[in-house]
């Protein structure tokens, strides 16, 4: 694990605790679109960056969920969250940026509000394009880099600048059938697939 990585992994394992206080406060278009890109899972589907579990409510009870997360502190609130839930997951403690699964293991990959955090968008792409089945589906929403000045100029001074999400999934080989944008253009929605 890099210098970056374990920066972040130390970052989550600190705020999982109060993590999900926020939680009531999130906006309703953030619940819905959760709940729009996790109800669109389908087979075996792996969330990148589970967290505490916010999205585990929402997916198909047919669906066979794994979830992977770098910090065991949030695994854990995950773990509670699906026994309350009653909902069946295998939680994985692992990095985004080099997934421990074979290639083609998984019909569904989600990732929500979490790319930004990952310190290499692009390689947790690929690694996301690697694991999904020829065919799979991507549902992805995240933050972006600022659309105005003078944020914009803020963001491009970051050691690592946010991206399109969009275009980067492009950049890896996935084909981008659906995107948009929530919240003065901050956040993007993404559903993409891997080609036959």
């Amino acid at each position: 694990m890099d210098s970056r990585t374990e920066k972040a992994r130390r970052l989550w394992e600190h705020r999982a605790g109060r993590y999900d206080l926020g939680g009531h406060c999130e906006h309703v278009a953030i619940r819905d679109t959760r709940e729009l890109l996790c109800s669109g899972a389908r087979g075996r589907t792996l969330e990148v960056a589970v967290g505490t579990g916010r999205n585990l409510r929402y997916y198909p009870p047919q669906v066979e969920l794994t979830g992977l997360d770098l910090s065991p502190a949030m695994l854990a609130k995950a773990r509670e969250k699906a026994e309350e839930l009653g909902r069946s997951i295998t939680l994985v403690e692992g990095d985004a940026q080099s997934l421990t699964f074979a290639d083609g293991s998984f019909e569904t990959v989600v990732c929500t509000l979490s790319l930004c955090t990952i310190p290499d968008q692009e390689r947790a792409l690929r690694e996301m394009h690697r694991v999904l089945v020829p065919g799979g589906r991507l549902l992805l929403v995240d933050h972006i880099e600022y659309t105005r000045l003078p944020l914009r100029l803020r963001e491009r001074r970051r050691e690592h600048p946010r991206r399109l999400p969009r275009e980067v999934a492009r950049e890896v080989g996935f084909e981008v059938g659906h995107h948009d944008r929530l919240f003065f253009g901050m956040v993007e929605r993404v559903v993409a697939h891997r080609p036959h």
